[in-house]
């Protein structure tokens, strides 16, 4: 069961990498400051949120498997 949750923070990463490099904003001059808009006004929904959110599933999972 603990497996699932570290696929899915993979994936995450993975996909917030992705929507990290091809999301636009409405402000910000350059990419870095697109994805702090984009994590400020849509949350998890940015790829930068996504992909916190996958490095916080990994985290979880390394703590989960060492309690365990």
């Amino acid at each position: 069961m603990h497996h699932l949750l570290l696929i899915f923070g993979i994936v995450l990463i993975v996909w917030g990498l992705y929507r990290m490099r091809t999301d636009d904003a409405l402000f910000g001059k350059t990419q870095k400051r697109k994805n702090i808009f984009n994590l400020l006004l849509m949350g998890e929904a940015s790829g930068l949120g996504q992909f916190l959110g996958g490095i916080l599933c990994i985290i979880i999972w390394i703590v989960a498997f060492f309690i365990k």
